[in-house]
């Protein structure tokens, strides 16, 4: 049974979850962790389908999710609201942040409405997309935690 006490709030060791069905897409963002030297070990999801599975049977209790939203099967919109109601997952702190190639102010919108911590636009150039990955990390691993209601 799982048992709150078992983690910390905020694992900023954990692993990171991509979701990403485009494969040209998790390649970039590979070669951007790597680039940065990022410790966290990362995780590609290509079928969002699976990633609460993986959460919940494996119990990995990550330090970030970034996910795209345009994919099939399941949409990152669906995706978060599945997160959202599974009880087992809610009391962990799991930043959700979404990389779209849409800046559609209704997406951004809906977006939050879903309490995701952040949303970003998928930059084409190596550089300028290095520098927000690069930003995101740097911002959670400085974040202060909530503290745990036991």
């Amino acid at each position: 049974m799982f048992n709150v006490k078992d983690f910390p709030i905020m694992n900023v060791n954990g692993e990171i979850i991509v979701v990403e069905d485009d494969l040209d897409d998790q390649d970039f963002l590979a070669d951007i962790f790597e680039s940065l030297n990022i410790s966290n070990k990362i995780v590609f999801f290509d079928d969002p389908t699976m990633v609460v599975p993986y959460l919940l049977e494996n119990k990995a209790y990550p330090f970030l999710v970034l996910s795209d939203i345009n994919m099939p099967k399941l949409d990152g919109f669906g995706l978060r609201q599945l997160i959202m109601s599974e009880k087992r997952l809610e009391i962990r702190f799991i930043p959700y942040i979404y990389l779209s190639t849409s800046s559609d102010p209704s997406y951004v919108d809906k977006a939050f409405r879903l309490s995701a911590q952040g949303y970003f636009k998928k930059e084409s150039n190596f550089s300028d997309f290095q520098t927000v990955i690069e930003n995101i990390i740097a911002y959670w691993k400085k974040c202060h935690e909530p503290q745990a209601i036991l």
